[in-house]
Formats: structure tokens, sequence, C-alpha cells
């Protein structure tokens, strides 16, 4: 077992509601550091059972869309959950993608406008309670000083590793050095000694999101222009099946992690010399569903 754990991505997929609960303790049980609710499947949900079904883990959304309920809904529901947890909660925002906006039928304003004008609005929120710290979920360097500036910290999804160091380099270096200052990152995921499975699997993950524009621009400037243009413009041309086929086996070890129990395990190492103080797993199999991966993680962490 590492010296020190890193924290799980949990959602609580319809069917598996309740054993998704009792995955949660034993995640508590075994001594992970976190756990970090996307916003698939209502995490806020998820994260308002968790406050009952554990006892002293962290955990959060890793993130709630601002633009889905009202900033006074956001306030009552998570002082709640702050409160009942005994402050373990943390709220991570964020202003999704456009597709999952379209379905939602909402539209964006402006990112860096909106996300401030939201905590603002949040943290003016009255007779609520004790409100939990928010943490701001970043790509790219404005959004990270932004959450420098009055967030309690930030998270990633999907970051390249190689990338890390510079996009730090935009935090106050208090905050960059603080124990204090929460920095995640969301990294997929996949134990497998068949190496081409487990990276067909983080493939897969990852199809959607280097559709969107936003994560193409984000990916060229950590380098990967070939890459994201050849995407880009496979999309343009309606070839979306050969997405997978573009995406670089050196893009995929530096955005994700996949092999051997030792192999994520240097993985998880390496992100943390990167400035990534709480990596955040995303568990994917190859050999079955979200269960079996969380049976992978576990005996990979044992």
């Amino acid at each position: 077992m590492p010296e020190q754990m890193p924290a799980l991505s949990l959602a609580a997929v319809p069917g598996r509601r309740k054993a998704t609960l009792e995955v949660a303790a034993e995640i508590e049980k075994r001594g992970f550091t976190g756990i970090y609710c996307p916003s698939m499947s209502d995490g806020m949900a998820l994260c308002e059972a968790l406050a009952f079904a554990t006892n002293e883990i962290k955990f959060g959304t890793s993130i709630a869309p601002i633009y889905t309920r009202p900033v006074l809904d956001h306030a009552q529901t998570t002082a709640f959950i702050h409160e009942v947890s005994g402050g373990r909660f943390s709220f991570g925002i964020g202003i999704s993608h456009g597709p999952s906006m379209a379905r939602m039928r909402r539209s964006f304003g402006k990112p860096l406008t909106d996300t401030r004008n939201f905590v603002e609005e949040y943290n003016a929120v009255e007779r609520v309670g004790e409100k939990p710290p928010i943490v701001l979920a970043t790509l790219r360097k404005k959004m990270i000083g932004l959450a420098g500036e009055i967030g309690a910290g930030m998270v990633f999804a999907n970051a390249a590793r190689s990338h890390t160091p510079e996009s730090l380099s935009a935090l106050p270096a208090d905050k960059r050095n603080s124990d204090d200052f929460y920095i995640g990152n969301m990294i997929p995921t996949c134990f497998s000694e068949d190496i081409e499975a487990a990276k067909a699997v983080n493939r897969r993950t990852l199809t959607s999101y280097v559709q969107l524009p936003n994560y193409q621009n984000y990916w060229r400037e950590a380098g990967y222009v070939e890459e994201m243009d050849a995407i880009a413009a496979a999309v343009e041309a309606g070839e979306a099946k050969r997405i997978p086929e573009l995406m670089s086996d050196k893009w995929l070890a530096d955005t994700t992690l996949f092999g051997s129990v030792s192999e994520v395990m240097d993985g998880v190492a390496a992100w943390r010399e990167a400035g990534i103080s709480t990596p955040i797993l995303v568990p994917s199999s190859a050999a079955g569903n979200q269960m079996k991966a969380f049976e992978e993680m576990f005996a990979a962490f044992a």
C-alpha cells in the first residue's frame, strides 16, 4: 500500500444506488483519502447520501454545474450536507459542457464572469447555516487564477500531467504550496496486465471529451496539436469512429493511468510530483462494469 492513498471518483448508476453506498463505505474502510462525485446521475444527491453512509472520509461534488439550480437552492442543499456531515463536504462547481447543457436546454454565459458571480451570490446567501468550501473546476490558466482568488481549491478533469506544472503557475505561490488549498485531478484509471485492453478502455472514457472544443484547445496548449487537429477534422467530416485511433499513446499516458498495479502506482506518485495533491482515480475495468472496476481498485490498494 502506498504511503498516501488517492481519492476515488464515485457515481450512483440507476439500479445500483444502494450498492454504490456500500462501495462508499468500503472506500472509507480501506483508507482512501476522499470520494468525489461527478455530475452524472446527480452527484449532489449522492453527496447527501454519503453524509450518512460514511463517518470520517472527505467527499464532495466534482463537479456540480452552476447553471442547473438557482443559487439559493445550491446554498441550502450544500449547507445542509456540510452540517450533517460534520464539515467533511466540499462544493465543487463548474460550467459543464456544451452537449450536457443542450440536453438540459440551458445556455452558457461567460465562464469566468458567471463563475465569479455565482460565488459572490452563493457567499451572500444568508440564514442557511455554514456553507462548505468552494472548489472550482479548472482547465486553463484564467480559471485556475480565479480559483486561487476566490476558491478554497481547484480540480482538473483529464489534465495532461506534463503540462500541469505550467498550468499551476497561474496560482499564487501561497496557494500552490499550501496544504489548505485543494488541488485535485480526475484521472481515468484502468488496472490490467493486458495493456492494450486497458488503453482501449481509457480511450473509450475520453472519446467524448476529445470532441469538445475547450478540451481540444487545452490539449493543444499542452503540446498535442497534431492529435487534436486530426480529431477536430474527423469530427467535422462525420468520422467519429476514427477518433480512438487518433488518440496517441503518448497523449493517453499523459492524461490517464493504465496497466499493472506497479505502473499505476508509479503514475499516482508522478501526478503528485507534478503538483496534484489529491489525485482522484476514476475506475474503469477491461473485464466488467463499475463494480468490477472497484473490486480491482480495492485489490490493487490492499
